[in-house]
C-alpha cells in the first residue's frame, strides 16, 4: 500500500482538475494511540471539511444494524457507505480502485468515494461533467456537491437552471 503522503500527492496534483488545484485537500489519519490504530479521513473544500466520517461512527453504527438487521455484512457495508459513514481504511480502499480503473469505471462505481473521486478527476472532460446532470439528481446527497463545485469550477451553469431562467 503506498504512503498517505504519495496517495495525497496523486489525489491533488495528479488528478484533480486544474480549475479545483488549491481549493481542494484531501486528509487521512490513523491515529496510532487509540485502540487498533483507527483514524479519520476528509475532503476539504476551502479549508472546511465538506465530507468526513471517522472509526467510531462507521464502526457503531456497522454493528448498531449488524445487531438490528441480521443481515450480511458485505450489504451492510454498502448501506452505511451510501450513508456517508466510513473510516480511512475504506477511503484507502476507494482510492485503490480510482487509481487502478478508467474515469468511467469510477463513475459508476459502487463505492460513492470513488465517484467524488471521478467527479474531481481532471480526466472529466467538461463535455462528459455537463451530460452527468441527469444522473447527478439520483446521486446520494452528500456525493452531489461535489458535481456542483466541479460545474461552478468550471464555469459550467445546470441544465435546469437554464430552463427556470427561460420562463
Amino acid at each position: 500500500m503506498p504512503t498517505w503522503s504519495g496517495t495525497r500527492k496523486k489525489l491533488e496534483t495528479d488528478y484533480l482538475c486544474p480549475a479545483l488545484r488549491g481549493r481542494v485537500r484531501y486528509f487521512a489519519a490513523t491515529y496510532r494511540e487509540s485502540h487498533d490504530q483507527e483514524g479519520r479521513a476528509a475532503i476539504l473544500v476551502d479549508g472546511e471539511e465538506i465530507l468526513k466520517s471517522n472509526y467510531f461512527e462507521y464502526d457503531g453504527s456497522f454493528w448498531n444494524m449488524y445487531y438490528r438487521l441480521g443481515k450480511d455484512a458485505s450489504e451492510i457495508r454498502q448501506i452505511i457507505l451510501n450513508r456517508g459513514l466510513f473510516d480511512q481504511r475504506i477511503f484507502y480502499t476507494a482510492f485503490q480502485e480510482f487509481d487502478n480503473q478508467s474515469i468511467e469505471d469510477s463513475l459508476t462505481s459502487q463505492n460513492p468515494i470513488v465517484r467524488i473521486f471521478a467527479l474531481l478527476d481532471r480526466r472529466l472532460g467538461k463535455r462528459r461533467l455537463a451530460t452527468l446532470e441527469e444522473t447527478m439528481e439520483q446521486e446520494l446527497d452528500w456525493v452531489r456537491p461535489f458535481y456542483l463545485l466541479r460545474m461552478e469550477a468550471e464555469g459550467l451553469r445546470l441544465k435546469s437552471l437554464k430552463e427556470k431562467e427561460v420562463c
